[in-house]
């Protein structure tokens, strides 16, 4: 499994609000993000999961900023980061509720997927945080 931190200009960062379609914790926040295909880097599989649920890409490349073990779900996430020049009116939302830039002080105010919380605070605490605002 495979997600992004974007981070726009402002320092924004970019969530989805799953639908109530979603297989898995419907209705809640995370990142964008999914499975990971055969033929896939988890960085590819990130890279192609942003494009497929916001139409938007990263400024330079996606570089992986952690790694997350979920045993209860038996997965494993990689959590890529970066930034993008992109504004909430070139977001095409392609999947879930929706799909919104956010400041960060406002992020942690809602209800995640299991770990999200604590992966964005450790993120927005990080010096690859501050080194794209």
């Amino acid at each position: 499994m495979a997600c992004t931190f974007v981070v726009d200009r402002d320092g924004a960062l970019l969530l989805q609000l799953r639908d109530d379609k979603a297989p898995y914790f419907p209705n809640v926040w995370g990142l964008p993000g999914g499975a990971i295909e055969a033929e896939e880097t988890p960085e590819q599989g990130a890279a192609r999961e942003l494009w497929e649920e916001a139409r938007l890409r990263v400024d330079d490349r996606l570089r992986l900023f952690a790694q997350q073990e979920l045993p209860e779900q038996a997965r494993v996430k990689n959590y890529f980061y970066g930034a993008t020049s992109a504004r909430q009116e070139d977001v095409v939302l392609g999947e879930g509720a929706a799909m919104v830039f956010v400041p960060a002080a406002e992020v942690l105010d809602r209800p995640f997927t299991p770990g999200t919380a604590e992966m964005i605070e450790r993120f927005l605490s990080s010096r690859e945080y501050a080194s794209l605002t």
